[in-house]
């Protein structure tokens, strides 16, 4: 069978039941759709404890996310790609109408109504900048040059800055993430990479040295929005404000070291059944998840994000396609940054910039977009099995 051609052996069977069957087993991953499921299965017995008016639509985007998984693992990977462009020109018109049209909501303006429902089109940009920068550098795998990494970062900059001035600091940071990845499995050059590291690392001591100057309320930072200053000014010290912008932070640890060993029990945290965790069904369910089954539960939970990030990189490395490579890598480390900036917010040891817990925390946007990231990996995986088969 050719790699390029729709995955079903007989064209006149195309629409049978059995015929998608058949297909579905041959591009679904084993292990990958089983780590897919426990991580589920984790996300709906936390949001029966954290959030239980929100289970019925919990149910809908899961069945929507699983569904979309596999119709993604299906598409033969060489249309996925082709399509990259349009999926990034969209992205970004949808972007300016939210800057001249969406809704305001907490003081940012993110949404953009279209009548039936609304949209959030900054999720679409985490799939499809390192979509469209796949598909820019598979173009040029034969003849990379300097000039082709700014074009890069170009095409890179353009949907952060517009998701930044929303503001959207977290989903900045993650498309941000994204695209760097694919840049880098491009084969960025360590010249490049190492002053952009040692200045980041600078003006990291620079804050953590100079928080007492930078923090008092006179001073401006000009570059920053008051609410991401008061975060990074929180992260700190939370105590500062113990009642206000530190009580979040200084909750959340709270319960992450109530859990103990073995936690709480489910249905059993204080700090979540009190009303003491903050969004504790989305960006703070990590500290529900610590107090009810703690440390214990935390492992098995890390023990998951490591077999699908592992799984993920196998899938890079045996990709046969250079497109295929890139797409596998980000996505791959695209999960490790949302697991560990997660983990890190809630922990109070990094900034809370609004990153959801992959697979776990509800949200349907966020849970469709990580699922079709998964049904790429698979396709990816797929189609090198195709190629290596002849």
């Amino acid at each position: 069978m050719s790699p390029n051609a729709l995955p079903f052996s007989d064209e006149t069977r195309f629409f049978t039941p059995m015929a998608w069957l058949r297909t579905l087993l041959r591009v679904t991953d084993p292990w990958l759709f089983g780590v897919v499921l426990a991580l589920l299965a984790i996300s709906w017995t936390m949001i029966v404890s954290a959030g239980p008016e929100r289970l019925e639509s919990l149910q809908t985007h899961i069945a929507l996310a699983l569904v979309l998984m596999l119709a993604t693992a299906v598409i033969p990977l060489r249309h996925i790609v082709r399509i990259a462009p349009i999926l990034y020109l969209l992205g970004v018109l949808l972007l300016i109408a939210v800057a001249l049209f969406g809704d305001v909501s907490k003081g940012a303006r993110r949404w953009l109504d279209i009548g039936v429902t609304r949209i959030q089109p900054s999720e679409l940009m985490k799939l499809a900048v390192p979509l469209a920068l796949a598909w820019y550098f598979q173009q040029r795998e034969n003849a990379l040059r300097a000039h082709d990494f700014i074009i890069a970062f170009v095409l890179l900059g353009i949907p952060v800055a517009l998701i930044a001035m929303q503001p959207d600091l977290g989903t900045a940071l993650l498309v941000t993430a994204a695209g760097l990845y694919v840049i880098f499995f491009a084969g960025l050059p360590w010249k490049l990479i190492i002053p952009a590291v040692l200045l980041a690392v600078g003006g990291l001591l620079a804050i953590i040295g100079f928080g007492d100057i930078l923090c008092v309320p006179e001073f401006d930072w000009v570059v920053l929005h008051e609410y991401q200053k008061q975060r990074i000014c929180t992260l700190l010290d939370p105590s500062q404000d113990p009642l206000g912008r530190g009580f979040h932070v200084i909750q959340s640890t709270i319960a992450i070291g109530s859990g103990g060993m073995w936690g709480k029990g489910w249905l059993q945290g204080t700090q979540t059944h009190l009303a003491f965790i903050p969004e504790r069904h989305t960006d703070f369910i990590f500290s529900v998840l610590c107090e009810e089954f703690g440390f214990v539960g935390v492992l098995v939970l890390i023990a998951l994000y490591i077999l699908l990030i592992g799984r993920g990189m196998t899938f890079t490395a045996t990709a046969t396609t250079f497109a295929g490579r890139l797409l596998a890598g980000a996505i791959t480390m695209i999960f490790f940054t949302y697991a560990f900036v997660n983990m890190g917010m809630v922990s109070g040891i990094l900034p809370v910039v609004g990153v959801p817990l992959p697979f776990i925390s509800y949200g349907g946007t966020s849970l469709v977009s990580l699922c079709i990231a998964v049904g790429l990996l698979m396709n990816i995986r797929h189609h090198s099995r195709l190629i290596a088969q002849g």
